[in-house]
């Protein structure tokens, strides 16, 4: 969503990143979205590939028995149902392009894989519900995060943060840069959602960059990836609460250490690395 326009990635860089950006004195509409955020989103793609490659390649001993307990050991898989499952995703997103609406999709592929038989019938209604339970705890968290950033809003910390960064900061765009996306973790880090946190530093990141002279490019580069930086590996995100709610079906996965830990050094400092470059650069 960080680079590509399209669906969530639509809704953060077009509808969130641009117009706030737009609405603090810089008109960021005809500029190129996706060059100002290749930089950034590459040192993602950089932080995964260290990840696949060297840090996890070794295996990782489970215990057989608890998960024997928690896996559908009859649940059987032919080359028909993974073609179909691919399939349904495919149709998903082609359906949400066409229509613009991601719940449309995700019906779209849901009735697939019922009408397919991918999924039977009268287990559509218990793996719905299994799912329902997932998402509700997952929004839990989210909502009390949410509740987090209304009382940092309210109490004007966020500003005092800001504020005192940038009497250090003096006429240094490097520091400045720097300053900027550290900050832009510890925020998104509390709230837990990049969609929440471009509307509050875009209105105090976009005037302060201007008056240290970066370009339209480097501040969309620089509010983007303040916008990003702490999603991935902050506590109540929902990029690191999904992934634990599915590994952790067998109670061995510890979401701190799995996964929290994990995608904030792999993606959040090769994050930071880029972004501080994209803002020199561009």
């Amino acid at each position: 969503y960080m680079f590509l326009p399209i669906g969530f990635g639509g809704i953060y860089l077009n509808e969130i990143l641009v117009a706030k950006i737009n609405a603090n004195g810089v008109d960021a509409s005809d500029l190129n979205v996706m060059k100002a955020m290749a930089l950034p989103a590459l040192g993602m793609l950089c932080g995964l590939l260290i990840a696949v490659f060297f840090s996890y390649r070794g295996g990782r001993n489970y215990d057989m028995d608890v998960l024997a307990k928690a896996e559908r050991v009859d649940a059987s898989y032919s080359p028909r149902t993974l073609v179909m499952a691919l399939v349904a995703i495919v149709t998903a997103f082609v359906v949400q392009l066409w229509l613009g609406s991601m719940i449309l999709g995700a019906l779209a592929g849901f009735v697939l894989f019922n009408l397919s038989g991918v999924v039977r019938w009268k287990e559509a209604d218990d793996l719905f519900t299994e799912g329902m339970k997932m998402l509700a705890m997952i929004g839990f968290i989210m909502i009390a995060a949410s509740g987090f950033a209304e009382v940092m809003r309210e109490t004007g910390e966020i500003a005092t943060l800001v504020d005192s960064s940038v009497a250090t900061i003096g006429e240094n765009k490097a520091l400045a840069a720097l300053l900027m996306l550290v900050v832009g973790l510890l925020i998104t880090m509390g709230i837990g959602s990049s969609f929440s946190t471009i509307p509050i530093i875009a209105a105090l990141y976009v005037p302060l960059a201007l008056q240290l002279g970066f370009s339209p490019l480097a501040i969309v580069a620089l509010v983007g990836t303040a916008g990003a930086l702490g999603d991935a590996g902050s506590p109540a995100s929902d990029s690191t609460l999904g992934p634990t709610a599915g590994l952790n079906v067998d109670g061995q996965h510890n979401h701190i250490w799995d996964t929290v830990v994990p995608t904030f050094l792999h993606y959040n400092l090769p994050l930071l690395g880029f972004g501080w470059l994209a803002a020199m650069v561009l």
